[in-house]
Parts: structure tokens; sequence; C-alpha cells
């Protein structure tokens, strides 16, 4: 029979439940749902991202839709590394880039999954298990979003003005955009220079590891 949790009441159920998690290793709660976590753990965070879903009744799926819908919240793990840094970049949400010269921050899909995010880090202890961290439950500040809120414009602004193949991963304080494709050979449009539609790879908005870092030690931290 599968095992289903029931979507959490309110954010302190919520919290209750991501705070159980804290110090056991992803292995021990893959066993509980009877759930193979192997390989790599680039390759296979995927995997434990959808296996914490399922623990804390995670009900939003694999559409345009929060992790927690009724609670308007967003689930993202956090694989940390050396000095508890994260280990890479956080994908924030795909990007429709024929459409980024009518892109707004206020009612854009980036604010929304940023509005409130339920941090989970993912530690590797000394023995190599990887354990669930403390969760964190956050949202900008208000310094913290208008630096966001910059970072944004300034990239859908080039993708607009027909820069997409110009722009790159440096662009952007703490937001940036980079490739987000299941292989190479994948194409979307864009604007290009001269008004015309280009075939490009899709890209996605991504958290620098510096800003997912420095917010899960100081939630109002401001990094440089």
């Amino acid at each position: 029979m599968t095992r289903i949790v029931s979507a959490p009441r309110d954010e302190a159920d919520l919290m209750v439940r991501a705070r159980a998690l804290a110090g056991r290793s992803i292995e021990s709660l893959a066993r509980d749902w009877k759930t193979e976590i192997e390989g790599d753990p680039t390759r296979s965070k995927g995997k434990v991202g959808e296996l914490v879903e399922r623990a804390l009744g995670a009900t939003g799926g694999p559409h345009r839709m929060l992790d927690f819908p009724e609670l308007r919240v967003e689930l993202k793990t956090v694989p940390m590394g050396a000095r508890a840094m994260p280990r890479e970049s956080t994908f924030v949400c795909s990007v429709s880039l024929i459409d980024a010269d009518r892109a707004d921050w206020a009612t854009s899909w980036v604010r929304a999954k940023l509005s409130r995010v339920l941090w989970v880090p993912i530690q590797v202890d000394p023995g190599g298990a990887r354990r669930f961290g403390q969760p964190l439950l956050w949202s900008p500040s208000a310094e913290q979003e208008r630096g966001l809120a910059d970072d944004f414009e300034e990239i859908v602004g080039r993708v607009g003005a027909g820069a997409i193949e110009g722009l790159t991963a440096r662009t952007g304080r703490w937001l940036q955009l980079r490739p987000k494709a299941a292989h190479g050979r994948v194409r979307t449009g864009a604007p290009g220079a001269d008004g015309e539609i280009v075939q490009t790879v899709p890209r996605g908005f991504y958290l620098r590891a510096r800003f997912t870092g420095a917010i899960l030690r100081e939630p109002g931290a401001c990094p440089d």
C-alpha cells in the first residue's frame, strides 16, 4: 500500500514535521518510504527532493504550483558542502524567454516561488552519511527583495532586448539565469537582436550559492 501523509494544517505543523527530519539520514528516511536513493549526490538530488516532499505532505506536484499551495510555501532541499556552504546554486523556476519583455517582478513566478521558502539543508557527516539539517522557513526582507527584483529586471530586460546569447551566469548579484534542459539539443524561442525569434537553450532562474548559504546562517543577510 502506498504511504500517504496528509498536507500540513499550517506553518507550525509543517515546521514540526521538518524539524523531525533534522539529524536523520537520507537512507533512513528512504527505507521508511521503501525508496532507493543511490548514486552520486548531485544526480540523486531530485529523488531526495521528492522524498522530502512526500514525507512532509507536499501536494503541489510538478506543475506550475507551490509545493504547499494551501500555505503558499515552496520547499527547497540544499546539499551542503565544506564550511556549511551550499554545493551549488539553487533552481527557482524556468522562464519563458519569449515573454521576457513583458515580465514584471511583482507578478512573476520567481517572486511567488521565493515569497515563502522552507529550506531543508542536507549535510554530510564525518562517516559520509547524508543527513538533514535544521530547517528554515524564510521570507525575503525588504532589502533582499529589492536586490532580487533588481537582478530580475536586469536579466529579463537584457533577454527582452535580444541579448540572450550574450547573457551569462555572471549577470545578477543573487539571482542568475542558467541553461535548464534535459539535454543540449532542446531549444526554445527567444527575442533576437533585430526583433526576430531565435532558437536557444531553455533557461531557468537560480539563486547563487553565496546568497543561499548566507541566509541559512542569517536569514536577513545581504551578501556581496
